[in-house]
């Protein structure tokens, strides 16, 4: 049995080029000018690979990226089991998560989740391992859920699902992820995230023509990521999709 592998630190160097020509600096009046700025990406993060991974030649590996909530934010990667489906795989429970490349970041205290830097990731891991680019899924809770909304939309190519949990976005700005399969898990009584940031959400992909799935727990709080981590058709469901495939009100 293959033990998960984790990896801790990477640096990414991101150059930002803009598309304008040069001009002389000291000329007067307004002219186009040339940026040019490095960026370094610096996370720890943990990576699952399932026990067949490279027994294959050849063969491309489902990804689950997954956001962890505020909590678990600091410079200790193992906080990151805490709760989700790194906590899954530390204790090596039977579930189809096991079935995935599955990379957990830490983001860095007193900091949100940046999805330049999560995209970085996703790069990172990609030209590493043997992800499959037509299924990769996003998910997240609480912190992490709003970072899955907001990854989504700002790259939604990357993606073939997400599934933000307890969080939330701009609800102004879902059309880049209107034929996205979405699948949407909040607690009734959440103290911490009202659900109706959920409720926004799913609504404004309806009305763009998502039909977005939305599983909402009567009685659970903030966590409302227990029982859905816990599920195995929430990773049977991520199956079904690849990207670049239209949800079925979307077709």
């Amino acid at each position: 049995m293959r033990p998960h592998r984790f990896t801790k630190h990477f640096a990414l160097v991101i150059a930002l080029l803009s598309l304008s020509r040069a001009a002389p600096a000291a000329e007067t009046g307004q002219h186009p000018q040339q940026l040019r700025k490095q960026i370094e990406v610096k996370l720890d993060y943990l990576l699952s690979l399932p026990e067949d991974y490279g027994k294959e030649q050849g063969k491309k590996w489902p990804m689950i990226l997954f956001l962890h909530g505020a909590g678990e934010r600091g410079d200790d990667v193992q906080l990151v089991t805490k709760h989700g489906p790194p906590k899954l795989l530390a204790k090596k429970t039977d579930l189809a998560v096991k079935n995935f490349i599955v990379a957990s970041p830490q983001c860095p205290a007193n900091k949100w989740w940046e999805p330049t830097e999560v995209i970085a990731l996703l790069d990172e891991v990609s030209q590493k391992y043997a992800v499959d680019p037509d299924r990769v899924y996003l998910t997240g809770l609480s912190m992490g859920g709003f970072g899955t909304w907001d990854t989504a939309v700002r790259y939604p190519q990357r993606f073939a699902a997400i599934a933000p949990i307890c969080g939330g976005g701009d609800p102004r700005r879902v059309g880049p992820i209107k034929s996205m399969p979405v699948w949407v898990f909040h607690g009734d009584k959440d103290p911490t995230v009202p659900v109706q940031r959920s409720i926004e959400m799913v609504d404004a992909l309806k009305k763009a023509g998502n039909d977005a799935k939305f599983t909402r727990y009567p009685d659970a709080g903030h966590d409302s990521w227990t029982e859905t981590y816990n599920n195995p058709q929430l990773y049977e469901w991520f199956l079904q999709h690849k990207r670049g495939e239209k949800t079925a009100a979307a077709k």
